[in-house]
């Protein structure tokens, strides 16, 4: 029997279709629900407009496949908004869906269960308004921290400007307190994990198959960043591999993961094609 969820970020709207615990496949669409939030802490009336339109899509879609009624989700953004029930009321009006607002805490868990599946490790979460890194031993949850700062939030603060990055990524850092993740297998969730990994492999078109389990080391991240932030954004969409609607806020994203591995001391990062949207049907108990 077939299910479906759909994660909403602050970057982007994604579906994802499972039958009999597995994935079959996900869709993204990339709307910046949390475009200025940073700045106004609110969510824009034409961002929620287009991201409550695109889940409305996505819902029609599933249900046409089969896939019934979708589990819908949302993250960062509309939990952070002054304005964040508006979504959660424009998406009942358009689909009669109720939407789950989960906590960063709960974000952190469905990452890492989609990813690991119990086994032991951490993660590293990198959406468009916050970043969760969560560590587990034993199946038990020994570290877990949400951080309000992702792609979307950097570029509001920062744009394009290095320093101006380095600055937000640094201070942000410190909100992890005295975190070590030396000897850790450590994965990557997320579109820019998995973008930064499509680039890796110079792709033509996305491919999952090649982007699951690819190994991001620290020294090629920081490699990047410096390459991303070297190129105005025009001459990023020209790159292989390049996500071009994630085109400006990448560079940002790619700092931000090698500032991340570099503070706390992991050499390397495996990007996963499996995340939330698992691990939320996993922990919610909807897998039929």
């Amino acid at each position: 029997m077939k299910i479906s969820a759909i994660d909403v970020g602050s970057n982007s709207v994604r579906l994802m279709v499972m039958a009999d615990g597995k994935t079959l496949y996900k869709q993204l669409d990339t709307t910046r629900l949390g475009e200025g939030l940073a700045n106004s802490g609110v969510l824009k009336p034409e961002a929620i407009e287009r991201t409550a339109r695109a889940v409305q899509l996505f819902a029609a879609a599933a249900e046409l496949n089969g896939a019934g009624t979708p589990y819908v989700f949302a993250t960062a953004s509309v939990r952070s908004a002054s304005n964040g029930g508006d979504f959660v009321k424009r998406v009942k009006q358009l689909t009669g869906i109720d939407v789950d607002v989960i906590s960063g805490e709960e974000e952190a868990a469905c990452g890492i269960t989609g990813a690991l599946r119990g086994r032991d490790g951490g993660i590293i979460d990198l959406g468009g308004a916050s970043t969760e890194i969560t560590l587990q031993k034993g199946g038990k949850t020994v570290y877990s921290k949400s951080v309000n700062v992702g792609t979307v939030r950097l570029y509001d603060i920062a744009g394009q400007d290095r320093q101006a990055l380095e600055r937000a990524a640094r201070t942000a850092l410190k909100d992890y307190g005295n975190l070590s993740l030396a000897g850790t297998d450590m994965y990557g969730v997320g579109g820019t994990a998995t973008s930064l990994a499509a680039l890796f492999h110079e792709l033509p078109a996305y491919d999952p198959k090649v982007v699951d389990g690819t190994v991001l080391t620290v020294g090629w991240l920081g490699s990047m960043a410096e390459r991303l932030l070297s190129m105005p954004v025009e001459e990023r969409k020209a790159m292989r591999g390049m996500d071009v609607r994630r085109a400006d806020v990448i560079a940002g994203g790619c700092l931000l993961l090698h500032h991340i591995l570099k503070r706390f001391g992991a050499e390397k990062l495996t990007v996963s094609e499996s995340d939330n949207l698992e691990g939320y049907v996993l922990l919610k108990g909807l897998a039929k």
